[in-house]
């Protein structure tokens, strides 16, 4: 169902970056795992870039900042971008095979020798937070789920009771906040939404603070119990 090909490690003292191959209904999919500096098992974290039609990519500003809290807070990443973005084989497909390229990232990230299978969440921003949402609802591998300024797909996570957090700009005029409001109302506990004052649909400027919310998010629900 999938394949990892290792090409190179970067990173810095605090984050390892090790680019992979991906496999997904066939194609061929780049993606980056972000790791901590210091030793596993971490729980880890697949996030979904926003709209492939609009310029969205892994290396989106949101997404990177995500990235960087959660390592900061000893919680992997694995970034990718969906089919079609980027050196991805394939054309965009509608959101349908964007959700299989997320489940296959969440089958790679869990058989990774660092990674904590118990412990894996998905975060996704704007069009990857309908994926990440849509994906989470039903995933046996997912134990919570994360999006920011997400497009909410209808009748989602109505009876899903795993943790989840929604976070969007209360200035947001891409995706209306009431809009989002209207749509979380129904979600079924346990579950967080946040409206951000000042913030519009992109965040500039605010990365620190939506990702230290993402992260605070997963470092809490995805903590080691025994």
């Amino acid at each position: 169902m999938f394949f990892c090909r290792y090409f190179a490690c970067m990173g810095s003292d605090h984050m390892r970056k090790i680019q992979i191959d991906l496999l997904s209904s066939g194609l061929v999919l780049e993606a980056c795992l972000d790791l901590p500096a210091v030793p596993g098992p971490f729980p880890g974290v697949v996030l979904c870039h926003p709209h492939p039609l609009y310029g969205g990519n892994m290396n989106n500003n949101v997404i990177l900042a995500v990235s960087r809290a959660l390592t900061s807070n000893r919680i992997a990443s694995l970034r990718f971008n969906f089919r079609g973005v980027g050196r991805s084989q394939g054309c965009f497909a509608k959101g349908i095979g964007e959700q299989e390229d997320a489940r296959a990232a969440l089958l790679l990230l869990a058989d990774q020798e660092e990674i904590d299978p118990s412990r894996i969440g998905i975060m996704g921003y704007s069009f990857g937070g309908m994926v990440a949402l849509a994906v989470g609802d039903t995933n046996d591998v997912v134990r919570a789920i994360a999006a920011v300024s997400p497009v909410i797909p209808a009748n989602v996570l109505k009876q899903c009771t795993k943790p989840k957090l929604i976070v969007t700009g209360a200035e947001d005029n891409i995706i209306p906040p009431s809009s989002v409001l209207k749509e979380t109302a129904g979600m079924a506990e346990p579950k967080t939404v946040e409206l951000i004052p000042g913030v519009d649909h992109f965040w500039w400027g605010y990365e620190a603070k939506v990702g230290d919310m993402v992260a605070d998010f997963f470092a809490r629900v995805l903590a080691f119990r025994r």
